[in-house]
C-alpha cells in the first residue's frame, strides 16, 4: 500500500496544474442550483477524456464508476457538488466570475475540480486496487429539496450500490495542507420557517381600535426562544433565529399583517418533529391571546449529517497515514447544513472539511462571502486524499 500512496502522491503532483485550470474554468463560469447544465458538460467532456463513461442523473448530475480489479467485489463512493450561489464576486482574480450576480462562494469548484483529478487518478491506477468506485457529480446542493435527495430517489445509491460514501467540503479556518474530521453527529437539519401574522391595521394614533401585528409579532420572535431553552434537552443541540420580519406599515401606519421568517436547526430527528409541533402551537396561541391569528408554515429541509463512526475511523487512519497525524485535526459541532446529510442517512458516510487557508496571502474570507478564495495548493491534497481514501476503503 505505501508504494501505491506514493504513485497516488506523484500522480496528484504532476496532474496539479490540470486540475488548478479546471477549478479556475469552474470558478468563471459558476451556475445556480440546478441550473449546472454546461457545468455538467464539462465534467461529463472530461471524464470521457479520462476513458470514463459518465451518465446523467437529475438533469445536471453526473455519475461514473472507476472499475478495478474485480469490480464486483466492493464499491465505494466519493461525491462533489456543482452548483454556485447568488452573490456578487469581489476578487479581482484572472478567473473572477463572468456570469455576474453568480459566483462560486463556497467552494463547489474546489470540490468538483477535486473528484475530476481524483477520477483521473484512480482511471489510470484501475489496475492496482480491487473494486468500484462511484463518481457522484450532483446538483443542487444548495437549494431546497437539495440535489442528493433528488439523485438517491433516481437511483444513484444502486447500481452498483456502494457500501460507503465519502464527501468533503473546503474549509477556510484551517490551513491548506490539512483536513478535520468529526465521529457521528456533524451538522444540523435545517428548516425554514414562514409565519405571518394578522391583525387589524389602522392609523398609530387609535391603538384602540387596531389589532397591532407589530406588537404581537415582536412577542411572538421572543416568546419562541423558550422552544429552545426551555423545551430542547440540553444534550441536543438546537438553534431557532429568525433573520427576516417584513412589516410594511409606517410610522404612523400600523400593518393589517407582518411576516416573519427564519430557520430551526437541530440534531436529532425526533426532536425535529416534536419542536415543529410546540412552534406552530406557541405562534397560533400567542396570537389568538392577543386578539390577532396567524397562518405558519415549516419547511422541512436538510436532515441532520451524522459521520458513520467506523467509517470515519478508517478515513482518520488513512488520512494520517497519507498526509501525517500532524495535518488530521479533530472539530467542533457545526450547525451549519449540507444535503449530503441524506447520503448519510442511507449509507455509511464521512464528511470531512479540507483546509484551504493562506494567511500571508490574505486568503481568510468565509465561504458565502463576496471574497471568498482558496489557497489552490489545497488542490494537490484534495485529489490525492481522495484517491487513497477511495482504495484504502476498498481494501478494508
Amino acid at each position: 500500500m505505501s508504494q501505491l500512496s506514493d504513485k497516488i502522491k506523484e500522480l496528484a503532483r504532476k496532474y496539479t496544474p490540470d486540475t488548478v485550470a479546471a477549478r479556475q474554468h469552474l470558478h468563471a463560469n459558476p451556475e445556480l442550483s440546478f441550473q449546472e447544465y454546461n457545468t455538467a458538460a464539462y465534467v461529463e467532456q472530461t471524464l470521457k477524456s479520462y476513458g470514463l463513461s459518465p451518465v446523467r442523473m437529475a438533469e445536471t448530475g453526473v455519475v461514473a464508476v472507476v472499475e478495478g480489479r474485480n469490480p464486483g467485489s466492493k464499491t465505494t463512493s466519493l461525491r462533489a457538488d456543482l452548483d454556485a450561489l447568488p452573490i456578487k464576486e469581489q476578487n479581482e482574480v484572472a478567473y473572477k466570475s463572468k456570469n455576474e450576480g453568480v459566483m462560486h462562494a463556497c467552494g463547489h469548484d474546489v470540490h468538483t475540480s477535486s473528484l475530476l483529478g481524483t477520477a483521473r487518478i484512480l482511471q489510470e491506477l484501475r489496475n492496482e486496487f480491487e473494486g468500484t468506485v462511484k463518481l457522484i457529480f450532483q446538483p443542487g446542493e444548495e437549494k431546497f429539496p437539495g440535489g442528493a435527495s433528488v439523485m438517491i430517489k433516481e437511483g444513484v445509491l444502486k447500481n452498483p450500490s456502494p457500501q460507503s460514501i465519502i464527501g468533503q467540503h473546503v474549509f477556510p479556518m484551517l490551513p491548506a495542507g490539512k483536513i478535520g474530521l468529526r465521529s457521528g453527529m456533524y451538522m444540523a437539519s435545517a428548516d425554514e420557517i414562514y409565519i405571518t401574522v394578522k391583525g387589524k391595521g389602522g392609523h398609530a394614533a387609535m391603538p384602540e381600535i387596531n389589532i397591532d401585528t407589530v406588537l404581537i409579532s415582536a412577542h411572538l420572535i421572543v416568546a419562541l426562544q423558550q422552544i429552545v431553552s426551555r423545551h430542547a434537552s440540553p444534550k441536543i443541540p438546537t438553534v431557532l433565529s429568525f433573520g427576516k420580519v417584513e412589516a410594511m406599515g409606517a410610522t404612523n401606519v400600523i400593518p393589517n399583517e407582518v411576516k416573519i421568517e427564519g430557520t430551526f436547526r437541530t440534531m436529532d430527528e425526533a426532536w425535529r418533529k416534536e419542536a415543529h409541533k410546540r412552534i406552530k402551537k406557541l405562534a397560533e396561541g400567542l396570537c389568538e391571546s392577543m386578539g390577532g391569528s396567524c397562518e405558519i408554515d415549516i419547511k422541512n429541509g436538510y436532515p441532520f449529517l451524522k459521520n458513520d463512526p467506523a467509517l470515519t475511523d478508517r478515513v482518520r487512519a488513512a488520512a494520517q497515514e497519507y498526509l501525517g497525524e500532524e495535518n488530521v485535526v479533530d472539530l467542533d459541532l457545526w450547525m451549519g447544513a449540507e444535503d449530503f446529510a441524506y447520503y448519510s442517512q442511507e449509507v455509511p458516510a464521512c464528511f470531512y472539511r479540507l483546509g484551504t487557508r493562506d494567511e500571508a496571502r490574505g486568503i481568510t474570507s468565509s465561504v458565502h462571502t463576496p471574497t471568498f478564495d482558496i489557497d489552490e495548493a489545497a488542490l494537490e491534497t484534495s485529489t490525492g486524499l481522495m484517491a487513497w481514501l477511495a482504495v484504502k476503503e476498498l481494501g478494508s
